[in-house]
Protein backbone atom coordinates (compact mmCIF):
# COMPACT_ATOMS: atom_id res chain seq x y z
CA UNK A 1 0.00 0.00 0.00
CA UNK A 2 1.22 3.65 -0.95
CA UNK A 3 2.06 5.88 2.14
CA UNK A 4 1.69 9.64 1.61
CA UNK A 5 4.06 10.69 4.56
CA UNK A 6 2.55 14.75 4.60
CA UNK A 7 5.40 16.95 6.33
CA UNK A 8 3.96 20.64 7.44
CA UNK A 9 5.41 23.94 6.91
CA UNK A 10 6.88 26.62 9.08
CA UNK A 11 4.47 27.70 12.30
CA UNK A 12 2.40 24.57 11.36
CA UNK A 13 1.35 21.23 12.85
CA UNK A 14 0.20 17.79 11.86
CA UNK A 15 -3.50 19.76 11.97
CA UNK A 16 -2.27 21.31 8.70
CA UNK A 17 -3.56 18.52 6.56
CA UNK A 18 -6.88 17.27 8.44
CA UNK A 19 -8.88 18.49 5.86
CA UNK A 20 -6.43 16.58 2.83
CA UNK A 21 -6.20 13.23 4.95
CA UNK A 22 -9.71 11.70 4.87
CA UNK A 23 -9.99 12.14 0.67
CA UNK A 24 -6.88 10.07 0.55
CA UNK A 25 -7.82 7.85 2.56
CA UNK A 26 -11.39 7.53 0.67
CA UNK A 27 -8.83 6.47 -2.20
CA UNK A 28 -7.21 3.69 -0.40
CA UNK A 29 -3.85 5.31 0.55
CA UNK A 30 -2.68 5.54 3.80
CA UNK A 31 -1.08 8.66 5.23
CA UNK A 32 1.40 9.60 7.56
CA UNK A 33 1.56 13.21 8.92
CA UNK A 34 5.15 13.54 11.48
CA UNK A 35 5.18 16.69 13.77
CA UNK A 36 8.14 19.29 13.51
CA UNK A 37 9.46 20.17 16.85
CA UNK A 38 9.01 23.63 17.27
CA UNK A 39 10.30 24.54 20.69
CA UNK A 40 13.66 25.13 21.63
CA UNK A 41 16.52 26.09 19.52
CA UNK A 42 16.63 23.14 16.80
CA UNK A 43 17.33 23.19 13.53
CA UNK A 44 16.93 21.50 10.08
CA UNK A 45 18.79 18.08 11.24
CA UNK A 46 16.14 17.59 13.80
CA UNK A 47 13.32 18.15 11.37
CA UNK A 48 14.68 15.47 9.09
CA UNK A 49 15.41 12.89 11.84
CA UNK A 50 11.59 13.40 12.52
CA UNK A 51 10.47 12.67 9.24
CA UNK A 52 13.36 9.49 8.81
CA UNK A 53 11.15 8.39 11.85
CA UNK A 54 7.90 8.32 9.55
CA UNK A 55 9.81 6.68 6.66
CA UNK A 56 10.96 4.15 8.46
CA UNK A 57 7.44 3.38 10.24
CA UNK A 58 5.72 3.85 6.40
CA UNK A 59 7.70 0.86 4.40
CA UNK A 60 9.27 1.29 1.22
CA UNK A 61 5.91 2.71 -1.47
CA UNK A 62 6.12 6.00 0.28
CA UNK A 63 5.50 9.75 -1.63
CA UNK A 64 7.39 12.29 0.77
CA UNK A 65 5.04 15.51 0.52
CA UNK A 66 6.43 18.71 2.05
CA UNK A 67 4.61 22.23 2.44
CA UNK A 68 6.53 25.60 2.38
CA UNK A 69 9.58 25.37 4.46
CA UNK A 70 9.30 21.26 4.54
CA UNK A 71 10.48 21.13 0.93
CA UNK A 72 13.84 21.66 2.29
CA UNK A 73 12.96 18.81 5.08
CA UNK A 74 11.74 16.19 2.98
CA UNK A 75 14.36 16.43 0.13
CA UNK A 76 17.17 15.97 3.29
CA UNK A 77 15.26 13.08 4.66
CA UNK A 78 14.85 11.36 1.05
CA UNK A 79 18.31 11.92 0.00
CA UNK A 80 19.11 9.73 3.43
CA UNK A 81 16.67 6.88 2.52
CA UNK A 82 16.16 7.17 -1.39
CA UNK A 83 15.47 3.58 -0.93
CA UNK A 84 12.46 4.15 0.50
CA UNK A 85 11.16 7.00 -1.03
CA UNK A 86 9.08 6.62 -4.54
CA UNK A 87 8.50 10.19 -5.35
CA UNK A 88 9.36 13.35 -3.87
CA UNK A 89 5.98 16.24 -3.91
CA UNK A 90 7.03 19.98 -2.89
CA UNK A 91 3.48 21.84 -2.29
CA UNK A 92 4.54 25.70 -2.75
CA UNK A 93 8.61 23.57 -1.27
CA UNK A 94 11.43 25.76 -0.58
CA UNK A 95 14.19 23.60 -2.16
CA UNK A 96 17.35 23.84 -3.42
CA UNK A 97 21.05 22.12 -3.83
CA UNK A 98 23.37 20.69 -1.43
CA UNK A 99 24.61 23.72 1.26
CA UNK A 100 21.47 25.86 0.83
CA UNK A 101 19.22 26.97 3.33
CA UNK A 102 16.06 28.85 3.08
CA UNK A 103 17.44 32.27 4.07
CA UNK A 104 19.63 31.47 0.91
CA UNK A 105 16.46 31.15 -1.55
CA UNK A 106 14.40 33.94 -0.30
CA UNK A 107 14.38 37.32 -1.06
CA UNK A 108 16.28 40.07 0.81
CA UNK A 109 13.18 41.80 2.03
CA UNK A 110 11.53 37.96 3.85
CA UNK A 111 15.06 37.57 5.52
CA UNK A 112 15.08 41.03 6.48
CA UNK A 113 11.61 40.70 8.23
CA UNK A 114 11.97 37.54 9.48
CA UNK A 115 15.44 38.47 11.55
CA UNK A 116 13.44 41.75 12.66
CA UNK A 117 10.65 39.76 14.17
CA UNK A 118 12.89 37.06 16.09
CA UNK A 119 13.82 36.60 19.41
CA UNK A 120 16.72 35.46 18.69
CA UNK A 121 15.82 31.59 18.89
CA UNK A 122 11.96 31.93 17.08
CA UNK A 123 9.82 33.50 14.44
CA UNK A 124 6.55 34.99 15.86
CA UNK A 125 3.72 33.09 13.50
CA UNK A 126 2.49 35.49 10.58
CA UNK A 127 -0.88 36.35 10.64
CA UNK A 128 -3.92 33.99 8.38
CA UNK A 129 -3.63 36.26 5.34
CA UNK A 130 0.27 35.89 4.92
CA UNK A 131 -0.55 32.10 3.88
CA UNK A 132 -3.68 32.82 1.60
CA UNK A 133 -6.03 32.24 3.88
CA UNK A 134 -8.87 35.04 4.20
CA UNK A 135 -12.32 33.44 5.06
CA UNK A 136 -13.11 34.33 8.68
CA UNK A 137 -14.15 31.56 10.05
CA UNK A 138 -10.46 29.39 8.61
CA UNK A 139 -8.46 32.72 9.71
CA UNK A 140 -9.90 32.31 13.53
CA UNK A 141 -9.19 28.40 12.93
CA UNK A 142 -5.76 29.27 11.45
CA UNK A 143 -4.88 31.80 13.61
CA UNK A 144 -5.39 30.03 17.64
CA UNK A 145 -2.61 26.83 15.97
CA UNK A 146 -0.09 28.67 14.81
CA UNK A 147 3.10 28.69 16.78
CA UNK A 148 6.70 30.49 16.93
CA UNK A 149 8.97 28.73 14.26
CA UNK A 150 12.71 27.91 15.39
CA UNK A 151 15.20 30.59 13.72
CA UNK A 152 17.37 28.00 12.70
CA UNK A 153 16.01 25.82 11.16
CA UNK A 154 16.14 28.76 8.26
CA UNK A 155 19.85 29.16 8.71
CA UNK A 156 20.88 25.58 8.66
CA UNK A 157 21.93 24.51 5.35
CA UNK A 158 20.73 20.99 4.08
CA UNK A 159 23.03 18.46 3.39
CA UNK A 160 22.69 16.09 0.38
CA UNK A 161 24.72 13.36 -1.46
CA UNK A 162 23.01 13.67 -4.36
CA UNK A 163 20.98 10.83 -4.03
CA UNK A 164 17.37 12.30 -3.75
CA UNK A 165 17.97 14.01 -7.30
CA UNK A 166 17.34 10.29 -8.33
CA UNK A 167 14.27 10.42 -7.17
CA UNK A 168 11.48 11.62 -9.31
CA UNK A 169 10.02 14.73 -8.04
CA UNK A 170 6.86 16.86 -8.35
CA UNK A 171 6.32 20.96 -7.22
CA UNK A 172 2.96 21.82 -6.95
CA UNK A 173 2.85 25.28 -7.66
CA UNK A 174 -0.16 27.74 -6.24
CA UNK A 175 -1.57 30.41 -7.52
CA UNK A 176 -1.47 33.24 -8.00
CA UNK A 177 2.27 32.65 -6.91
CA UNK A 178 3.81 34.30 -3.66
CA UNK A 179 7.66 33.37 -3.77
CA UNK A 180 9.55 31.37 -6.84
CA UNK A 181 8.72 28.16 -6.04
CA UNK A 182 8.12 26.78 -9.19
CA UNK A 183 11.47 28.08 -9.86
CA UNK A 184 13.15 26.21 -7.71
CA UNK A 185 11.66 23.93 -8.41
CA UNK A 186 12.35 23.67 -12.42
CA UNK A 187 15.76 24.31 -11.49
CA UNK A 188 15.73 20.49 -9.47
CA UNK A 189 14.41 19.33 -12.36
CA UNK A 190 11.76 18.69 -11.47
CA UNK A 191 8.01 18.32 -12.90
CA UNK A 192 5.82 21.43 -11.89
CA UNK A 193 1.67 21.42 -11.84
CA UNK A 194 0.06 24.55 -11.23
CA UNK A 195 -2.93 24.62 -8.53
CA UNK A 196 -5.01 27.38 -7.97
CA UNK A 197 -5.20 28.53 -4.47
CA UNK A 198 -3.32 30.51 -1.85
CA UNK A 199 -0.30 29.00 -0.37
CA UNK A 200 -1.95 27.14 2.25
CA UNK A 201 -3.73 25.37 -0.43
CA UNK A 202 -4.47 22.08 1.92
CA UNK A 203 -7.03 24.24 3.92
CA UNK A 204 -8.65 26.20 1.71
CA UNK A 205 -8.65 24.02 -1.37
CA UNK A 206 -8.03 20.24 -0.39
CA UNK A 207 -9.91 18.72 -3.01
CA UNK A 208 -8.06 20.17 -6.13
CA UNK A 209 -4.87 19.34 -4.33
CA UNK A 210 -6.22 15.66 -3.12
CA UNK A 211 -6.80 15.07 -7.19
CA UNK A 212 -3.44 16.30 -7.82
CA UNK A 213 -1.61 13.99 -5.33
CA UNK A 214 -3.60 10.91 -6.83
CA UNK A 215 -2.24 11.87 -9.79
CA UNK A 216 1.26 11.17 -8.79
CA UNK A 217 0.35 7.59 -7.78
CA UNK A 218 0.06 6.93 -11.33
Amino acid sequence: MTTFVLVHGAWHGPWAWERLTPLLHQAGVRTLTPALTLDGDVGLDTHVDEVLVSLAAAGDDVILVGHSYAGLVVRQAADQRPDLVKQVVLIDGWAGGDGTSLFDLAPEAFVTTVRAATDGLHIPAPPPASFGVTDPDDTRWLAARLRPHPLRTFTEPTRLSGAVDRIPGTAISCRPQTYPFERFAEELGYRTVPVDGPHNVMLTHPRPLARLLFDSLQ
